[in-house]
């Protein structure tokens, strides 16, 4: 960590003589700010990234590829001789990134907007006549399947099924509204409501191409082409043009009214990124990450579908005045819509933070910890720290003499490093937490060196796909150690990188928010205590529960470009003597889950599932259905399964401290409530109470039996 000024100032350095040299090489034309922040970022990935890629001939072909693949994700637009045509610039991007003039983009942009008038005639004469859906035939949706059309024929068909099947979703949608309509809706031929469908994919398509020609100018290509060589390098190094930095700080920072979800753009889709802990969106728990935005009314107002809208026109949706209601229609991520109703709230950030609750079982009371990020605010000294924030939680639940603790990390993203080794060293004595290594110094070990322990009672540790970065660390420790069981999906997400924003302005590189821009770039890797990366296979639970999630492919080995997994030297560190034994404990869970007939029948629906990801789309009206009827059907099960039945679900309370804080306003204390009724019926968190109550009965058998021996031998 001490070697990071160092690494940055090399960056700076590097970047100044960049951009000085730029335009000296006897070029008649000036360059323009796409070179300077080309070269810059190259030089930025060639000096400072974790474990840079060579930037040849054959990186170039890779994101000559990428970035065609990029500007026309549905592989619709571009034809096969528009490919051939740029096919000069394959090997000769590595030359721009070095300082060549920018050439490559600018021509690949004209040829696209050519296209995009052709394409918009085309969907306007397709959109004039009926469909027939009665005719059987598939359309694939995975443009990774299918190459760019051969010729303007093959790209009219690919847009044909394309829009019949965007009308076919919504015709199905009119038909079942006909069905339970009680108005003059229940009269409507089928021929008014394909029509009706028709018009709706009409307005949906000219929102699209409005973006194209007005939303989406030669700067937002750039900014496409330079992040396609960014993420060459891996998943997480990022170029952020300067207004799109100053909109994610106002993200970060700013108050305002809405319903807790951040959304990003993704293959022409808005889709919802993540949840806020006590937001609207968080408390109806029918919005979950993933799901594509497809709609969003203003009430009982006429709905705005946003197939081609930016992020930040969506959240203007999204967002307004506090009390009123916005409606969402998600389309979930097994395919299946949803219109969920929501009022909209002043977020609090404080529900983000640390807190507890206490789960009455049976004689035991076990202690319940939810950590949604590891937060830290780093501009306060006296600011809010998750690993104090804990620490307090812990204090709290120990004088409420719980028998054991959950912490759940489940969703947590990641966040301060330094407060992960400060949460971990609660746990556990001096000791090791994780190893950090740039990609040329040797190994920095981060260690917990307060050699008391505030917690030596029995714990679990919750995690699932998305627990990723810190959240990783913690488990992998607790994990490394013994000191706990960590409990969850088949692995975590996997990331295991630092990145930090540094600005392309060479006489202030700390300043990222430079008119040339900033990169978010990867320097570091986390590696276990020990010696495994926590990169790409994440950490593997002593303890694996069917999870609803596993048949998504989102982790980081999901991606093409992720750093690869490696190991180094182990740190010295002492297991913990927990007086129980870890392989009874997997036993014994094993045991419960295999005869609970719910995980398995989780498990079986999800298998399921997982072989819908790569399927084709019927266009024949009554396979659809069909189709349509049995996702619903998997999906209402998984729902129903979640929960614990009523009559079975625990006795979770908030601490009698907690309860100014939670409850001082209605709203709030609505919010907790629902919380703590979510968290009573969490069918995960009921076996992690389970499994603590195993580790406690064998520590009560191991302490007594010892004291037995200690009789024994007073005796004789």
């Amino acid at each position: 960590m001490k070697r990071l000024p160092i690494v940055l100032l090399m960056l700076a350095a590097g970047i100044f003589l960049t951009i000085r040299t730029l335009g000296t090489t006897g070029k008649a034309d000036p360059p323009t700010k796409y070179e300077r922040i080309l070269q810059s970022v190259g030089e930025m990935l060639r000096q400072g990234h974790y474990q840079p890629k060579d930037v040849n001939d054959k990186f170039s072909k890779q994101v000559f590829q990428k970035y065609l693949e990029e500007l026309d994700a549905e592989k619709n637009i571009f034809l096969q001789e528009d490919i051939e045509a740029l096919r000069p610039f394959e090997t000769k991007l590595d030359d721009e990134i070095k300082g060549a003039p920018v050439t490559f983009f600018r021509e690949a942009s004209k040829i696209f907007n050519k296209r995009i008038g052709e394409a918009e005639k085309l969907v306007t004469d397709i959109l004039a006549k009926p469909f027939d859906f009665t005719k059987d035939e598939v359309y694939v949706a995975d443009s990774k399947k299918i190459p760019f059309p051969a010729n303007a024929a093959q790209r009219q068909e690919a847009w044909r099924k394309r829009l019949k099947y965007m009308t076919l979703e919504r015709y199905a949608e009119l038909q079942e509204q006909r069905s339970k309509a009680k108005d003059s809706t229940a009269n409507k031929t089928d021929a008014t409501l394909e029509k009706e469908a028709r018009e709706k994919v009409v307005r949906a398509m000219n929102r699209v191409f409005e973006r194209y020609r007005y939303k989406f100018s030669d700067d937002d290509k750039f900014a496409i082409y330079v992040n396609t060589i960014t993420q060459m390098m891996d998943p997480y190094t990022e170029f952020f043009p300067p207004a799109d930095k100053r909109y994610f700080d106002e993200q970060l920072s700013g108050e305002f009214f809405g319903i807790g979800a951040s959304l990003q753009y993704d293959d022409g889709n808005i889709k919802i990124a993540s949840l806020i802990t006590g937001s609207p969106a968080w408390k109806s728990g029918q919005i979950e990450v993933g799901d594509v935005v497809m709609k969003v009314a203003q009430g009982e107002q006429t709905p705005a579908e946003l197939t081609g809208y930016g992020v930040e026109d969506a959240v203007k949706l999204i967002r307004g005045k506090q009390g009123s209601e916005v409606r969402l229609t998600l389309k979930k991520v097994d395919g299946t819509l949803k219109t969920v109703s929501l009022i909209r709230e002043k977020i609090v950030q404080d529900e983000v933070f640390a807190r507890s609750a206490v789960i009455e079982n049976g004689a035991s009371k076990i202690g319940y910890i939810l950590l949604p990020e590891f937060y830290a605010n780093f501009s306060d000294p006296n600011g809010s720290r998750s690993a104090v924030d804990v620490a307090k939680e812990v204090m709290k639940l120990k004088a409420a003499k719980v028998d054991g603790i959950v912490i759940d990390l489940r969703n947590n993203g990641g966040g301060s490093l330094y407060d992960v080794v400060q949460m971990a060293g609660l746990f556990i004595d001096e000791g090791p937490i994780v190893q950090v290594k740039d990609r040329e110094g040797k190994p920095t070990v981060m260690r917990d060196r307060d050699g008391s322990v505030l917690y030596d009672g029995p714990l679990t540790v919750l995690v699932n796909e998305f627990s990723a970065s810190a959240s990783e660390i913690f488990a992998a420790a607790i994990q490394d150690y013994g000191r706990g069981v960590v409990i969850g999906s088949t692995s975590t997400f996997g990331k295991g990188t630092v990145q930090r924003s540094i600005g392309l302005d060479p006489q202030d590189f700390m300043n990222q928010n430079s008119e040339l821009g900033s990169v978010k770039l990867t320097l570091q890797k986390f590696y276990r205590i020990n010696g495994g990366s926590t990169q790409l296979k994440g950490v593997v639970p002593d303890v694996v529960l069917p999870d609803q999630y596993e048949y998504l492919r989102f982790r980081e080995k999901d991606n093409p470009n992720a750093l690869a997994w490696d190991e180094i030297s182990k740190a010295g560190y002492k297991t913990w003597n927990g007086e129980y034994d870890l392989q009874t404990i997997k036993n014994l869970s094993n045991s419960r889950v295999g005869q609970n007939p719910v995980f398995q029948t989780i498990k079986q629906a999800t298998d399921w599932l997982s072989k819908q990801n790569d399927r084709e789309y019927p266009l024949q009206i009554d396979k659809y259905k069909a189709d349509q009827k049995l996702l619903r059907q998997k999906v209402r099960q998984i729902d129903s399964l979640l929960k614990l039945p009523e009559a079975s679900a625990m006795n979770v309370n908030y601490l009698p401290q907690d309860k100014e804080r939670f409850t001082a306003d209605k709203d709030r204390s609505e919010r907790y409530a629902q919380w703590l009724k979510n968290l009573s019926r969490d069918i995960y968190l009921d076996q992690a109470v389970k499994i603590v109550g195993d580790i406690r009965n064998q520590q009560n058998l191991a302490r007594s039996g010892q004291l037995k021996k200690e009789k024994e031998v007073k005796a004789f």
